[in-house]
Protein backbone atom coordinates (compact mmCIF):
# COMPACT_ATOMS: atom_id res chain seq x y z
CA UNK A 1 0.00 0.00 0.00
CA UNK A 2 1.58 3.26 -1.20
CA UNK A 3 1.15 6.82 -0.04
CA UNK A 4 -1.51 7.55 -2.68
CA UNK A 5 -3.74 4.70 -1.47
CA UNK A 6 -3.33 5.83 2.14
CA UNK A 7 -4.19 9.43 1.21
CA UNK A 8 -7.33 8.47 -0.71
CA UNK A 9 -8.36 6.10 2.05
CA UNK A 10 -8.01 8.80 4.71
CA UNK A 11 -9.85 11.32 2.52
CA UNK A 12 -12.77 8.93 1.99
CA UNK A 13 -12.84 8.03 5.68
CA UNK A 14 -13.00 11.71 6.66
CA UNK A 15 -15.71 12.41 4.09
CA UNK A 16 -17.77 9.40 5.18
CA UNK A 17 -17.37 10.12 8.90
CA UNK A 18 -18.58 13.70 8.55
CA UNK A 19 -21.33 12.76 6.12
CA UNK A 20 -22.71 9.91 8.20
CA UNK A 21 -22.61 11.97 11.41
CA UNK A 22 -24.53 14.90 9.90
CA UNK A 23 -27.04 12.69 8.06
CA UNK A 24 -27.77 10.60 11.15
CA UNK A 25 -28.21 13.80 13.16
CA UNK A 26 -30.69 15.06 10.58
CA UNK A 27 -32.49 11.72 10.45
CA UNK A 28 -32.98 11.64 14.23
CA UNK A 29 -34.02 15.28 14.24
CA UNK A 30 -36.71 14.81 11.58
CA UNK A 31 -37.97 11.57 13.11
CA UNK A 32 -38.35 13.45 16.40
CA UNK A 33 -40.15 16.30 14.64
CA UNK A 34 -42.45 13.96 12.69
CA UNK A 35 -43.40 12.20 15.94
CA UNK A 36 -44.62 15.59 17.22
CA UNK A 37 -47.24 16.27 14.57
CA UNK A 38 -48.09 19.69 15.97
CA UNK A 39 -44.57 20.96 15.23
CA UNK A 40 -43.83 19.01 12.07
CA UNK A 41 -43.86 20.21 8.49
CA UNK A 42 -45.26 18.19 5.61
CA UNK A 43 -41.80 17.98 4.06
CA UNK A 44 -40.10 16.54 7.17
CA UNK A 45 -40.80 12.96 6.09
CA UNK A 46 -39.19 13.66 2.71
CA UNK A 47 -36.13 15.18 4.35
CA UNK A 48 -35.87 12.24 6.76
CA UNK A 49 -35.93 9.83 3.82
CA UNK A 50 -33.21 11.79 2.01
CA UNK A 51 -31.03 11.72 5.13
CA UNK A 52 -31.61 7.97 5.42
CA UNK A 53 -30.69 7.39 1.77
CA UNK A 54 -27.51 9.45 2.16
CA UNK A 55 -26.55 7.49 5.29
CA UNK A 56 -27.03 4.14 3.54
CA UNK A 57 -24.92 5.27 0.57
CA UNK A 58 -22.05 6.33 2.83
CA UNK A 59 -22.24 3.29 5.12
CA UNK A 60 -22.39 0.69 2.33
CA UNK A 61 -20.20 1.61 -0.60
CA UNK A 62 -18.29 4.24 1.38
CA UNK A 63 -16.88 1.86 3.97
CA UNK A 64 -16.15 -0.92 1.47
CA UNK A 65 -14.36 1.47 -0.87
CA UNK A 66 -12.30 2.86 2.03
CA UNK A 67 -11.21 -0.64 3.03
CA UNK A 68 -10.42 -1.40 -0.61
CA UNK A 69 -8.34 1.79 -0.92
CA UNK A 70 -6.26 0.60 2.03
CA UNK A 71 -5.45 -2.63 0.21
CA UNK A 72 -7.98 -5.01 1.74
CA UNK A 73 -9.41 -7.60 -0.66
CA UNK A 74 -11.86 -10.48 -0.41
CA UNK A 75 -13.41 -9.34 2.87
CA UNK A 76 -16.92 -10.01 1.53
CA UNK A 77 -18.45 -13.26 0.33
CA UNK A 78 -21.20 -13.62 -2.28
CA UNK A 79 -24.02 -12.88 0.17
CA UNK A 80 -22.22 -9.87 1.63
CA UNK A 81 -21.56 -8.43 -1.84
CA UNK A 82 -25.17 -8.86 -2.88
CA UNK A 83 -26.49 -7.15 0.26
CA UNK A 84 -24.00 -4.26 0.29
CA UNK A 85 -24.23 -3.39 -3.40
CA UNK A 86 -28.01 -3.87 -3.48
CA UNK A 87 -28.50 -1.53 -0.53
CA UNK A 88 -26.20 1.02 -2.16
CA UNK A 89 -28.02 0.90 -5.48
CA UNK A 90 -31.44 1.18 -3.85
CA UNK A 91 -30.26 4.10 -1.69
CA UNK A 92 -28.78 5.88 -4.72
CA UNK A 93 -32.05 5.56 -6.62
CA UNK A 94 -33.93 6.59 -3.49
CA UNK A 95 -31.83 9.76 -3.23
CA UNK A 96 -32.78 10.65 -6.81
CA UNK A 97 -36.49 10.03 -6.22
CA UNK A 98 -36.51 11.83 -2.88
CA UNK A 99 -34.73 14.92 -4.19
CA UNK A 100 -37.22 15.00 -7.05
CA UNK A 101 -40.13 14.62 -4.63
CA UNK A 102 -38.78 17.43 -2.46
CA UNK A 103 -38.47 19.74 -5.46
CA UNK A 104 -42.03 19.00 -6.61
CA UNK A 105 -43.38 19.47 -3.08
CA UNK A 106 -41.67 22.84 -2.71
CA UNK A 107 -42.80 23.97 -6.17
CA UNK A 108 -46.44 23.20 -5.33
CA UNK A 109 -46.12 24.78 -1.89
CA UNK A 110 -44.99 28.17 -3.18
CA UNK A 111 -47.28 28.17 -6.22
CA UNK A 112 -49.80 31.05 -6.57
CA UNK A 113 -52.92 30.90 -4.41
CA UNK A 114 -55.38 30.24 -7.24
CA UNK A 115 -58.35 27.92 -6.80
CA UNK A 116 -56.67 25.19 -8.85
CA UNK A 117 -53.45 25.24 -6.81
CA UNK A 118 -55.35 25.45 -3.51
CA UNK A 119 -57.04 22.11 -4.25
CA UNK A 120 -53.69 20.48 -4.99
CA UNK A 121 -52.08 21.97 -1.88
CA UNK A 122 -54.88 20.59 0.30
CA UNK A 123 -54.31 17.05 -1.01
CA UNK A 124 -50.51 17.24 -1.12
CA UNK A 125 -49.71 16.30 2.55
CA UNK A 126 -51.75 13.10 2.25
CA UNK A 127 -49.74 11.94 -0.77
CA UNK A 128 -46.27 12.30 0.77
CA UNK A 129 -46.20 9.03 2.71
CA UNK A 130 -47.53 6.92 -0.22
CA UNK A 131 -45.01 8.64 -2.52
CA UNK A 132 -42.14 7.76 -0.16
CA UNK A 133 -43.28 4.13 0.04
CA UNK A 134 -43.66 3.99 -3.74
CA UNK A 135 -40.11 5.27 -4.23
CA UNK A 136 -38.81 2.38 -2.10
CA UNK A 137 -40.83 -0.16 -4.08
CA UNK A 138 -39.73 1.21 -7.47
CA UNK A 139 -36.03 1.23 -6.65
CA UNK A 140 -36.08 -2.17 -4.95
CA UNK A 141 -37.64 -3.64 -8.09
CA UNK A 142 -35.37 -1.84 -10.57
CA UNK A 143 -32.16 -2.82 -8.77
CA UNK A 144 -33.08 -6.44 -8.02
CA UNK A 145 -30.73 -7.56 -10.84
CA UNK A 146 -27.85 -6.97 -8.40
CA UNK A 147 -29.02 -9.98 -6.37
CA UNK A 148 -28.44 -12.19 -9.42
CA UNK A 149 -25.29 -10.73 -10.98
CA UNK A 150 -23.18 -9.55 -8.02
CA UNK A 151 -20.76 -12.03 -6.46
CA UNK A 152 -17.56 -12.08 -4.46
CA UNK A 153 -14.15 -11.62 -6.13
CA UNK A 154 -13.83 -13.93 -9.15
CA UNK A 155 -10.58 -15.43 -10.35
CA UNK A 156 -11.99 -17.82 -12.89
CA UNK A 157 -11.34 -16.70 -16.48
CA UNK A 158 -14.37 -18.61 -17.73
CA UNK A 159 -16.70 -16.14 -15.98
CA UNK A 160 -17.47 -12.92 -17.83
CA UNK A 161 -16.79 -10.10 -15.39
CA UNK A 162 -18.36 -6.80 -16.44
CA UNK A 163 -17.43 -4.89 -13.25
CA UNK A 164 -14.55 -5.62 -10.88
CA UNK A 165 -14.65 -3.75 -7.57
CA UNK A 166 -11.71 -5.72 -6.10
CA UNK A 167 -13.85 -6.86 -3.16
CA UNK A 168 -16.86 -7.76 -5.33
CA UNK A 169 -17.46 -8.65 -8.96
CA UNK A 170 -20.41 -8.33 -11.27
CA UNK A 171 -20.76 -11.16 -13.75
CA UNK A 172 -22.52 -10.80 -17.07
CA UNK A 173 -25.70 -12.70 -17.86
CA UNK A 174 -26.19 -11.79 -21.50
CA UNK A 175 -25.56 -8.77 -23.67
CA UNK A 176 -29.29 -8.18 -24.13
CA UNK A 177 -30.04 -8.36 -20.40
CA UNK A 178 -27.14 -6.05 -19.55
CA UNK A 179 -28.35 -3.52 -22.13
CA UNK A 180 -31.94 -3.62 -20.84
CA UNK A 181 -30.79 -3.07 -17.25
CA UNK A 182 -28.57 -0.14 -18.27
CA UNK A 183 -31.40 1.46 -20.26
CA UNK A 184 -33.94 1.08 -17.40
CA UNK A 185 -31.59 2.61 -14.84
CA UNK A 186 -30.64 5.46 -17.18
CA UNK A 187 -34.29 6.23 -17.95
CA UNK A 188 -35.11 6.26 -14.24
CA UNK A 189 -32.33 8.73 -13.51
CA UNK A 190 -33.15 10.98 -16.46
CA UNK A 191 -36.86 10.97 -15.65
CA UNK A 192 -36.53 12.02 -12.03
CA UNK A 193 -33.68 14.46 -12.67
CA UNK A 194 -35.73 16.06 -15.46
CA UNK A 195 -38.76 16.52 -13.20
CA UNK A 196 -36.53 17.91 -10.47
CA UNK A 197 -35.01 20.48 -12.82
CA UNK A 198 -38.41 21.54 -14.18
CA UNK A 199 -39.92 21.87 -10.68
CA UNK A 200 -36.95 23.84 -9.37
CA UNK A 201 -36.94 26.12 -12.42
CA UNK A 202 -40.65 26.81 -11.95
CA UNK A 203 -40.08 27.60 -8.27
CA UNK A 204 -37.32 30.06 -9.09
CA UNK A 205 -39.61 31.70 -11.65
CA UNK A 206 -42.44 32.11 -9.10
CA UNK A 207 -40.11 33.52 -6.44
CA UNK A 208 -38.51 35.91 -8.90
CA UNK A 209 -41.90 37.15 -10.07
CA UNK A 210 -43.04 37.64 -6.48
CA UNK A 211 -39.85 39.52 -5.67
CA UNK A 212 -40.49 41.96 -8.52
CA UNK A 213 -44.10 42.59 -7.43
CA UNK A 214 -43.37 43.25 -3.75
CA UNK A 215 -40.15 45.20 -4.24
CA UNK A 216 -42.02 48.52 -4.13
CA UNK A 217 -43.17 47.74 -0.55
CA UNK A 218 -39.65 48.19 0.76
CA UNK A 219 -38.85 51.76 1.70
CA UNK A 220 -35.98 53.35 -0.09
CA UNK A 221 -34.54 54.52 3.23
CA UNK A 222 -33.78 50.96 4.27
CA UNK A 223 -30.59 49.35 3.14
CA UNK A 224 -31.27 46.78 0.40
CA UNK A 225 -30.96 43.20 1.46
CA UNK A 226 -31.74 39.85 -0.03
CA UNK A 227 -35.39 38.95 0.48
CA UNK A 228 -36.17 35.53 1.98
CA UNK A 229 -37.66 34.18 -1.25
CA UNK A 230 -34.52 35.16 -3.15
CA UNK A 231 -32.37 33.29 -0.64
CA UNK A 232 -34.68 30.29 -0.90
CA UNK A 233 -34.40 30.38 -4.70
CA UNK A 234 -30.61 30.45 -4.48
CA UNK A 235 -30.65 27.44 -2.14
CA UNK A 236 -32.87 25.51 -4.53
CA UNK A 237 -30.59 26.36 -7.44
CA UNK A 238 -27.56 25.32 -5.39
CA UNK A 239 -29.13 21.97 -4.49
CA UNK A 240 -30.15 21.23 -8.07
CA UNK A 241 -26.79 22.26 -9.52
CA UNK A 242 -24.95 20.22 -6.91
CA UNK A 243 -27.06 17.17 -7.64
CA UNK A 244 -26.93 17.39 -11.43
CA UNK A 245 -23.19 18.09 -11.58
CA UNK A 246 -22.09 15.43 -9.12
CA UNK A 247 -24.37 12.62 -10.27
CA UNK A 248 -23.88 13.60 -13.90
CA UNK A 249 -20.14 13.46 -13.38
CA UNK A 250 -20.50 10.08 -11.70
CA UNK A 251 -22.43 8.60 -14.61
CA UNK A 252 -20.05 9.99 -17.23
CA UNK A 253 -16.93 8.96 -15.35
CA UNK A 254 -18.27 5.47 -14.71
CA UNK A 255 -18.95 5.04 -18.43
CA UNK A 256 -15.39 6.16 -19.20
CA UNK A 257 -13.90 3.76 -16.66
CA UNK A 258 -15.94 0.83 -17.96
CA UNK A 259 -14.78 1.48 -21.53
CA UNK A 260 -11.10 2.08 -20.76
CA UNK A 261 -8.75 -0.61 -22.01
CA UNK A 262 -6.34 -0.03 -19.12
CA UNK A 263 -7.46 0.87 -15.62
CA UNK A 264 -6.08 4.04 -14.05
CA UNK A 265 -5.86 3.62 -10.25
CA UNK A 266 -5.65 7.38 -9.74
CA UNK A 267 -8.74 7.99 -11.90
CA UNK A 268 -10.69 5.24 -10.15
CA UNK A 269 -9.78 6.56 -6.69
CA UNK A 270 -10.72 10.12 -7.67
CA UNK A 271 -14.04 8.85 -9.03
CA UNK A 272 -14.87 7.06 -5.79
CA UNK A 273 -14.01 10.08 -3.61
CA UNK A 274 -16.26 12.35 -5.68
CA UNK A 275 -19.05 9.74 -5.69
CA UNK A 276 -19.79 10.47 -2.03
CA UNK A 277 -19.82 14.26 -2.40
CA UNK A 278 -23.59 14.72 -2.69
CA UNK A 279 -24.51 12.53 0.33
CA UNK A 280 -21.83 14.32 2.35
CA UNK A 281 -22.60 17.92 1.27
CA UNK A 282 -26.39 17.94 0.84
CA UNK A 283 -27.18 17.61 4.59
CA UNK A 284 -25.42 20.92 5.22
CA UNK A 285 -27.78 22.56 2.72
CA UNK A 286 -30.71 20.93 4.50
CA UNK A 287 -29.51 22.28 7.85
CA UNK A 288 -29.00 25.74 6.38
CA UNK A 289 -32.57 25.73 5.03
CA UNK A 290 -34.27 24.66 8.29
CA UNK A 291 -34.71 27.49 10.78
CA UNK A 292 -35.72 25.01 13.51
CA UNK A 293 -32.07 24.01 13.70
CA UNK A 294 -31.04 27.63 14.27
CA UNK A 295 -32.68 28.55 17.59
CA UNK A 296 -30.36 31.47 18.16
CA UNK A 297 -30.81 33.01 14.76
CA UNK A 298 -32.76 36.25 14.55
CA UNK A 299 -36.31 35.64 13.39
CA UNK A 300 -37.27 36.93 9.97
CA UNK A 301 -40.36 36.66 7.87
CA UNK A 302 -40.38 33.08 6.64
CA UNK A 303 -40.76 32.40 2.96
CA UNK A 304 -42.49 29.23 1.92
CA UNK A 305 -39.44 27.11 1.20
CA UNK A 306 -41.31 24.53 3.27
CA UNK A 307 -45.03 25.06 3.69
CA UNK A 308 -46.14 28.73 3.86
CA UNK A 309 -47.69 30.05 0.62
CA UNK A 310 -47.15 33.65 1.63
CA UNK A 311 -44.27 36.02 1.15
CA UNK A 312 -42.86 38.72 3.45
CA UNK A 313 -45.40 40.58 5.57
CA UNK A 314 -48.13 38.09 4.68
CA UNK A 315 -48.21 38.96 0.96
CA UNK A 316 -49.56 36.01 -0.97
CA UNK A 317 -47.59 34.86 -3.97
CA UNK A 318 -49.03 36.29 -7.18
CA UNK A 319 -51.37 34.43 -9.45
CA UNK A 320 -50.53 33.89 -13.05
Amino acid sequence: MNATEISFGLLMLLQISIGVSVNVLLLLFYIHIVSKKSKSSSSDLILAQLALANSIILLTLGITETLSAWGMRKFLDDVGCKIIIYLYRVARGLAICTTCLLSVFQAVTISPGTSWWVGIKAKLPKTIFPACVLSWVINMMIDCDILMTMTGPQNCSSVQIILDLKYCSRVGVSAETTLVIAVVISLRDLFFVGIMIVASTYMVFVLHRHHRQVRHLHKSSHAPRAMPEVRAAKRVIALVILYVLLYGRQSIMLSILLNMKENSPLLVSSHMVLSFSFPAISPFLMIHNDRRMKPFQKREYPISFKDSPTGPQGNRLPSH
